[in-house]
């Protein structure tokens, strides 16, 4: 059996992860015709059929799964590889896949990733933006952005930036129900609350006070899983919601919605901020364009008006 063309197997893995052979001709500077020849020519060479084409979708056979599985790796390492080269020239290169949550993709990360892109075009940026744990072996991700509550063991995690919390409510909202000035007045309010679509758990609503992390105790009249979705049934006063600052600071800066708990008595308790953190792989290897990512985040993040730098950048993980 001749050893197969890394054209046809570049051609099939981009098909498969952007869902039709279009689309990987597109990744790859390529017509549909031709990467379609491409992928054919490797089922020649193989012997086997590795999809099943209509003309609205194409399907993995079983033999196609198994080879999926086991060179998409394989072509990541060899991108890798060729970034690393191209670094080396001052000129990061090849595929780069970042995961993020929605909130943060829509308001930080999606703004910011333009800028990035615009310093190095060689870079093939891919953006997953999803509100749930993500397998980075499996989905071939190379750095995530995730919260405190979404850190996992043998990731290595570093912390990039810190967001002020606020607790906010429409003034209309105030006006019928009145305006909470202790956290234990909250469960006595209409509350906004985000559930967690890694495990399901609603999101607690912690607070410092007089050096001790509490949680409010409520009872959510509003659940769900979007965050910009809760901001928007805040605004129309459905209740009171936890908004990261980067989220909030517009709507509170416009009069749109009222920040609570802003008072510095002896019974003041703070909102606990919201940690974010850079995790990957292996602090062993880091590829060139991965650290070239995570300094220019941490140096731009510092200047984003929702965000503050922490004090001490810390990493973890193994």
């Amino acid at each position: 059996m001749t050893t197969p063309s890394l054209r046809g197997i570049e051609a099939f893995i981009k098909a498969v992860e952007g869902g039709s052979i279009a689309a990987a001709g597109r990744q790859l500077g390529l017509s549909a015709a031709a990467a379609s020849q491409s992928i054919a020519r490797l089922e020649a060479e193989l012997g086997t059929r590795l999809l099943r084409r209509s003309t609205r979708s194409l399907a993995l056979t079983d033999e196609g799964q198994i080879y999926f599985e086991r060179v998409r790796p394989v072509l990541g390492v060899l991108e890798d590889a060729h970034g690393e080269i191209g670094a080396l020239r001052g000129e990061p290169q090849g595929r780069f896949k970042v995961a993020c949550s929605v909130a943060f993709g829509r308001h930080v990360l999606g703004p910011w990733i333009t800028g990035f892109m615009q310093r190095y075009p060689r870079l093939n940026v891919e953006l997953l933006v999803v509100d749930r744990q993500v397998d980075f072996m499996h989905e071939n991700v190379d750095a995530s952005i995730r919260y405190q509550h979404m850190l996992e063991p043998g990731l290595v995690a570093r912390r990039i930036a810190s967001a002020p919390i606020h607790y906010c409510a429409s003034p209309a909202y105030l006006a019928l129900h009145g305006q909470p000035t202790r956290v234990e007045d909250l469960a006595k309010h209409r509350c906004l609350a985000y559930r967690m679509a890694m495990d399901g758990r609603i999101m607690p609503w912690p607070f410092i006070r007089q050096g001790a992390r509490i949680e409010a105790a409520f009872e959510p009249s509003l659940t769900c899983s979007d965050i910009d979705t809760l901001a928007q049934a805040c605004l129309a006063g459905a209740g009171i919601a936890r908004l990261g600052s980067f989220v909030s600071n517009p709507l509170i800066e416009s009069g749109e919605l009222v920040p609570l708990f802003t008072d510095s008595g002896t019974a003041h308790a703070a909102p606990e901020p919201l940690e974010f953190y850079v995790c990957y792989r292996d602090r062993q290897h880091v590829p060139p364009k991965l650290r070239i990512f995570i300094d220019e985040l941490c140096d731009d993040l510092g200047h984003h008006p929702g965000l503050r730098m922490p004090r001490l950048p810390s990493t973890t993980g193994s």
